[in-house]
């Protein structure tokens, strides 16, 4: 058995959203990040909440870059936490022209009405946001909105890997036999696709460690540029992974959000290692641990 604990960072960068708000109540949510691990949806959530109304009633599309404000690349575990961001500006701007129409349309000063969990308060008025979007639309102008994040505050984690491993001492094979990765996720925004993620990263982390290696020839040409010859873990050579998550919300973000996707890559190949050696008795200091370094190193030993 073995156990190692890690930590990686988020970037923040630059994220934008446009939200526009349709006659049946829907609003229809514009991002220019390409939905990876169920980030749409997880935007779409953020958004929902701010705004106090169903995240069903939220038409999330990822769109050309070209045709929403600048968004910077999709990965450094920064989607979720940096154009979720976006979106929560995005519906808080919603919230302002909103309560701005509905003063204008009810004859009061905007400082009389209020917006408060989906509903917009008058001194003798309460209407759901169906209701405003539905009378809104036939009043004026269309509700859209935007939201625009350029924010770096740390948003990293740590995670903690357990693993218990059998080691072939004829063939060096190491075997997984049951792998637990538990990780702070800030606030699980949806918890079944952080589970994913924390699962995938694990996996990539285990491949890391155990198989994954690139061979040159004297020419520095790849030469098992291919998924035959270059050995991705699949699911012959894993147990489910059991995922735990930890939430401590990142003070740092409205929802407290920290990055995920990246942070279980960190400690699979020190947990494995570790795994081994009170398996077998023997160190491995270079990745991967594949059967024939394993091997060597028993052999070494024996000798």
């Amino acid at each position: 058995r073995g156990i190692a604990s890690g930590f990686w960072f988020n970037a923040g960068l630059k994220s934008a959203v446009t939200a526009t708000v349709n006659s049946d109540g829907s609003v229809s949510l514009l991002e220019g990040s390409t939905d990876i691990g169920g980030s749409r949806t997880a935007i779409a959530m953020q958004f929902a909440e701010t705004l106090g109304i169903g995240a069903e009633d939220i038409k999330p599309a990822v769109v050309d870059t070209d045709s929403v404000g600048y968004t910077d690349v999709t990965g450094g575990s920064r989607v979720t936490y940096a154009t979720g961001w976006a979106a929560y500006e995005a519906a808080k701007d919603l919230q302002r022209q909103i309560v701005a129409r509905a003063a204008e349309l009810w004859d009061v000063d905007p400082a009389q009405v209020s917006y408060e969990d989906g509903q917009v308060v008058g001194q003798d008025k309460c209407v759901s946001f169906k209701e405003i979007a539905v009378e809104l639309s036939t009043t004026g102008e269309p509700l859209v909105a935007r939201g625009v994040s350029n924010h770096n505050e740390p948003g990293g984690a740590f995670g903690t890997h357990l693993v218990d491993v059998e080691v072939d001492p004829d063939t060096g094979k190491v075997d997984i036999l049951r792998y637990t990765a538990a990780q702070d996720c800030g606030t699980a925004i949806h918890p079944a696709y952080v589970e994913g993620q924390i699962q995938g990263g694990a996996v990539q982390g285990i491949g890391w460690g155990l198989n994954e290696e690139y061979w040159y020839d004297e020419e520095g040409s790849m030469r098992n540029a291919n998924f035959l010859d270059y050995r991705i873990p699949t699911c012959y050579d894993l147990p489910m992974i059991d995922a735990i998550i930890v939430e401590v919300p990142n003070p740092g973000h409205p929802y407290g959000v920290r990055g995920v996707g990246e942070v279980p890559i960190v400690p699979p190949p020190a947990a494995l290692e570790a795994a081994i050696h009170n398996a077998v008795g023997v160190r491995l200091y270079e990745l991967p641990m594949s059967p024939p370094r394993v091997l060597h190193e028993l052999l070494k030993k024996e000798s």
